[in-house]
C-alpha cells in the first residue's frame, strides 16, 4: 500500500484528500503545518507527496525545492494541488521539481489516476 503525504494548510482540504485516498486504498498521512513537513516526511518516508503551494513559510515552492535537495526524496513524486491556475506558478512549481500540477477545483477521481500513473513510473 502506497504512503501518501498530504500537505495543505487548510485542514478541510487535508482531511478531504486523506479520507478519499484512504477510501481508495492508500495510506494517507496529513500535515497542515508547513514548518513540520520535512520532519514528518523523514519519519514516514512517503511514496508520493501531495503539496499545496499557498502556505505560510516555507511555501509549497520552497518545500518542493527542499524535497529535491534531500537525497531521500530526490525521486519521490510530488503532485502540486493548488488554486493557483496561472502559467507562471505552474512553470515555477514544475521547474522546482514537481512531477504534476492540479488546479482546484478538480474531480477527486482525477487525483487517484494521477497518483497511480506517477507510482507506476516510479517503479
Amino acid at each position: 500500500m502506497a504512503k501518501i503525504l498530504v500537505v495543505d494548510d487548510e485542514e478541510e482540504y487535508t482531511n478531504l484528500y486523506k479520507d478519499y485516498l484512504t477510501l481508495v486504498g492508500f495510506e494517507a498521512i496529513g500535515e497542515t503545518q508547513s514548518s513540520r513537513v520535512m520532519e514528518v516526511a523523514h519519519a514516514i518516508r512517503p511514496d508520493i507527496i501531495l503539496l499545496d503551494l499557498m502556505m505560510p513559510e516555507p511555501d509549497g515552492f520552497k518545500l518542493t525545492r527542499m524535497f529535491r535537495a534531500d537525497p531521500r526524496f530526490v525521486n519521490t513524486p510530488i503532485i502540486i494541488v493548488t488554486a493557483l491556475n496561472d502559467m507562471d506558478s505552474k512553470m515555477v512549481a514544475l521547474g522546482s521539481g514537481a512531477n504534476d500540477y492540479i488546479t482546484k477545483p478538480f474531480h477527486i477521481e482525477d487525483l487517484k489516476s494521477r497518483i497511480n500513473t506517477l507510482l507506476e513510473k516510479a517503479k
